[in-house]
């Protein structure tokens, strides 16, 4: 007898990026739409600002049914363990990154162990378990991991003082504190796609703000081109015991503000998500400490309440070190009241790092000064973003000289690099991210709640047709939150989910879906009430 069928699942709304400052992501947006009429679903994709995008689906956590969505590659993430870990994490559904409200206790129990797994060949073997339960569950639909494909002028930057990050590119750290002028020319002009949404050391607000808050504030330790934390503001990092880190202070160093740096203040920057709730993004980073206290006035002792194989990357080079004198009245005034450090936005941001804040408008430019107290002083004398979210008129601007080095750069790699085949001073540089892009379905509404129906949905996307149409060849498909730039940690053949609409089909089917004149419906007595709790 034929499945009688449940409600007709309602018209799903697919946010994305606006197409004018991320015309890649939208492009894909349509492609997965396509495809999932396929299966009898009706799909709308609605593109948004990017901070428009961002304020919908992180602070209206129940009001969205699936976004379009990237998690970017940063230096700390060249260890697999925050995105193993945070990503989906019970403990950030509310208010961090977990915002599909994905819950697995068996995911958390091996996400736990890997933390705790010191043997390197063993932590491995945990991942990859992991990353079989994410390919199972698909609380993430992955599409690819997409190459950076940057550019610069080097009439103005010496080549061989960009440097190339693994799994980020020449967008980074390095680049920006050690690129030479070549020439009279000494302020680096660089673009971004989209408005910033804060300069805050105590949020994780955007892709845009990390270039920013790791040039302004400085961490104890950075993760270095080669995908190895080493000391910088430490001078040096010694582990005393499997639970027990000792890091010497660099010294002599100077908040923007002319006050020193002290143990004090790593104290608190380390104590301050861990002791309240105003910081949420940066809890889970300090979760595993047990204590941490100054033993003389450069010496800072770190105790874990159990090992961790990934402390350096994903705690010590990940925590910005933050004045105590600026921020402890701040989130004193913040206690009793709803809102969070994330509120905040400092008139004239104070951090130690090689840049210092000139003057900014979110939405416009931002001016950063080298840093002339810094131990190592940054080679140029500005460092200048402006806002250009269409991007045509940035690729424009490059060879004019209005810009000297492309950041952000997400219209056809093609155009870019016929640029640098017609005018020998524009280089460019493409490199594999470690970072994503990925299709977020809110669990926290039907049918998102269902793996199966999930499922169905990521094997009805051409992730191939994807990659070769929307990046333009510029991108891998993907299948995993660990990257292949991440040889070590990537399970072989993660990656190789094909685009199978009949295998779709025949998911929901055996899920109990049903098909009514070409439009897909419920299992059998099911209710659409959108809340899936």
């Amino acid at each position: 007898m034929a499945a009688t069928p449940g409600d007709k699942i309602r018209k799903l709304t697919l946010l994305s990026a606006a197409q004018a400052s991320d015309p890649q992501e939208f492009q894909a947006a349509q492609l997965i739409a396509q495809s999932w009429r396929q299966l009898g679903l009706d799909v709308d994709v609605r593109g948004l600002p990017r901070p428009q995008l961002s304020d919908v689906v992180w602070n209206n956590r129940t009001k969205w049914d699936m976004t379009m969505w990237r998690m970017v590659g940063r230096p700390e993430r060249s260890d697999p363990d925050e995105f193993t870990f945070n990503l989906y994490n019970p403990a950030t559904i509310e208010t961090g990154y977990n915002f599909i409200a994905y819950n697995n206790p068996d995911f958390q129990k091996i996400a736990q162990a890997q933390r705790a797994e010191t043997d390197r060949e063993a932590r491995r073997k945990l991942l990859y378990e992991a990353q079989d339960v994410i390919n199972r569950d698909q609380p993430y639909l992955f599409l690819v991991y997409p190459k950076n494909v940057l550019a610069y002028d080097q009439s103005v930057w010496k080549p061989e003082s960009v440097v190339e990050q693994s799994g980020i590119g020449i967008r980074c750290f390095w680049t920006f504190l050690r690129a030479e002028p070549a020439g009279a020319k000494r302020d680096m002009i660089c673009n971004a796609a989209e408005s910033m949404i804060a300069i805050n050391p105590l949020y994780i607000s955007g892709a845009i703000d990390s270039w920013v808050t790791e040039l302004v504030w400085d961490r104890l330790m950075r993760v270095g081109p080669d995908g190895l934390p080493q000391p910088w503001a430490a001078e040096k990092v010694t582990q005393v015991d499997p639970t027990t880190i000792d890091v010497v202070l660099r010294a002599g160093q100077k908040w923007h503000d002319g006050k020193p740096v002290t143990v004090e203040d790593v104290v608190f920057s380390f104590e301050a998500p861990a002791t309240s709730d105003k910081s949420p993004m940066y809890k889970p980073f300090v979760g595993n400490i047990a204590s941490v206290k100054a033993t003389d006035d450069r010496t800072v002792r770190f105790v874990l309440k159990t090992p961790s194989a990934a402390f350096t990357t994903s705690t010590l080079a990940k925590i910005n070190l933050v004045p105590k004198h600026v921020w402890a009245p701040i989130l004193k005034g913040l206690e009793g009241k709803p809102e969070n450090a994330e509120t905040v936005q400092e008139e004239q941001p104070v951090g130690s790092g090689p840049f210092k804040v000139a003057r900014f408008k979110l939405n416009e430019e931002i001016v950063l000064e080298a840093n002339p107290d810094y131990w190592e002083k940054p080679k140029m004398d500005r460092w200048i973003l402006r806002i250009i979210t269409n991007t045509g008129a940035a690729l424009g601007m490059l060879p004019r000289g209005e810009l000297n080095f492309l950041t952000d750069y997400r219209g056809d790699p093609k155009l870019l690099t016929d640029m640098a085949k017609q005018n020998p001073n524009i280089s460019v540089v493409a490199t594999t991210d470690m970072g994503f892009r990925f299709v977020a379905p809110n669990e926290r509404r039907q049918p998102f709640d269902d793996a199966r129906f999930r499922r169905a949905l990521s094997l009805a996307i051409n992730r191939q047709l994807m990659a070769a149409a929307a990046w333009n060849g510029f991108a891998t498909p993907a299948n995993s939150f660990v990257s292949p730039a991440l040889p070590y940690w990537s399970k072989p053949g993660i990656n190789d989910l094909k685009a199978d609409m009949s295998e779709a089909k025949k998911l929901l089917e055996e899920a109990g879906y049903v098909v009514v004149r070409g439009k897909l419906h419920y299992p059998e007595g099911v209710k659409e009430t959108l809340d899936a709790s």
